[in-house]
């Protein structure tokens, strides 16, 4: 694009560290109404399991097993571990793609990157400063959610430890520590989706064709994870590796599966987020 940061940089002030600063582009995106929204819907979630419970009464395993969902009314710690259960394949995965592809391909479709650019913001500034933002939000949805759980479980069923499943349980200090664990391989396994919807927001002018499409991408990687006959080649799957947070809710937490997980789920978020810079280094904008 002519005439932008280039031309600007012999302008006096001009700091190209200090446009569009982080604290500006937040303000932005919080006050959007499909922050707002997305925010209202994980946080009504919990509110719909309690009554869900409460309607349907104590949950109960198929042949007697005892599951993750069965130990839900035991204290607020299991609530917000069934609620992370519950939410982890799908539900986490539309936030992650909203706040990272309606980010760049809302300004195309609103006319107002090519003055963004004009302001001058440098290319990388602006998508560094989006994608952190995203990233953010993202991180403040998966916290949202088990945080309103604890709070409503522990209302309605007590603080105490956590049941585990397989017997025994977790005292509640250790029971939050694993949680903050658990959100925290949520965060990092829903990478993938993260670099996806930020990829297409910069190929595309449609917001709703990059959320679309990451989700879509997501739930292909969930299809073919359930695919037994791809034998080990699911190992290269991230859909393969989301529930190994659950491996964090044990006596002795086992790490193996979090950690091949984590090093999948980043290393194709880092290509992702490579191609989405350079394909917008050279992109012309006239959006």
């Amino acid at each position: 694009m002519p005439g932008g940061p280039a031309s600007a940089a012999s302008a006096p002030g001009y700091r190209a560290s200090r446009t569009l600063p982080l604290r500006v582009e937040l303000t932005r995106q919080l006050g959007r109404r499909r922050t707002l929204v997305m925010g209202a819907i994980l946080a009504a979630l919990p509110f719909v399991l309690l009554v869900a419970f409460a309607v349907g009464g104590e949950p109960d395993g198929p042949d007697g097993r005892v599951t993750l969902m069965d130990t839900a009314t035991a204290s607020g710690a299991n609530f917000a571990a069934v609620g992370l259960f519950v939410s982890a394949g799908f539900l986490l995965v539309i936030p992650v793609a909203l706040f990272c592809g309606d980010t760049v391909a809302s300004e195309a479709s609103w006319s107002s990157l090519r003055y963004l650019l004009a302001a001058p913001v440098p290319r990388n500034r602006l998508l560094a400063s989006k994608l952190a933002v995203g990233l953010g939000l993202s991180l403040a949805a998966m916290v949202l959610l088990p945080l309103v759980a604890l709070a409503v479980g522990t209302a309605a069923y007590g603080w105490g430890p956590l049941a585990l499943p397989t017997g025994g349980s977790l005292d509640p200090g250790t029971a939050a520590q694993r949680l903050v664990v658990a959100v925290a391989y949520l965060f990092v396994s829903q990478l993938v989706t993260a670099g996806l919807a930020f990829w297409l927001s910069t190929k595309t002018d449609a917001p709703l064709g990059a959320v679309g499409g990451a989700v879509g991408l997501t739930i292909v990687g969930n299809v073919l994870d359930a695919v037994t006959a791809l034998g080990h080649w699911r190992d290269f799957l991230p859909a393969h590796w989301q529930f190994a947070w659950a491996d964090a809710l044990q006596p002795r937490p086992e790490w193996s599966g979090m950690i091949q997980g984590a090093a999948i789920s980043v290393t194709y978020a880092l290509v992702l987020f490579a191609l989405a810079f350079r394909g917008f280094a050279r992109k012309d904008v006239v959006s």
